[in-house]
């Protein structure tokens, strides 16, 4: 795929697809959260399957984090699941969504000479 075959705001080397639990949904609370999500620059996709409450979502790191995401749940009344895989995910998603927001910055050195700012050890 290309760019343009994406939504305004989305490149496919930063897109990331998430998969979060989440409690407390309503008809009407799935509803506003769907739409003030997909309505964010950034956003590929969003659906949230309320039976099993999951919230699948594809966003551009660039554009987007997980912490913007969790605000739009919580402010309409739904809250993500507080079990112990729920945490070991959300912190390794925040983790690998940093390292590519990381990589984005870095410029890449040349092999023969050592990376810009470290110091010749003699």
């Amino acid at each position: 795929m290309n760019n343009l075959e994406h939504r305004v705001g989305v490149t496919e080397i930063n897109l990331v697809i998430r998969k979060l639990q989440l409690k407390k949904l309503t008809e009407f609370n799935r509803a506003k959260i769907i739409s003030e999500i997909d309505e964010a620059v950034g956003i590929e996709s969003v659906t949230l399957d309320i039976k099993d409450g999951l919230l699948h979502i594809a966003y551009d790191v660039t554009q987007l984090n997980l912490e913007a995401i969790k605000l739009v749940v919580v402010k309409h009344g739904a809250e993500l699941s507080g079990g112990w895989w729920h945490h070991f995910k959300e912190g390794y998603y925040k983790f690998v969504d940093q390292n590519m927001k990381d990589n984005i910055k870095h410029k890449p050195s040349c092999c023969s000479r050592p990376p810009p700012g470290s110091t010749k050890h003699k």
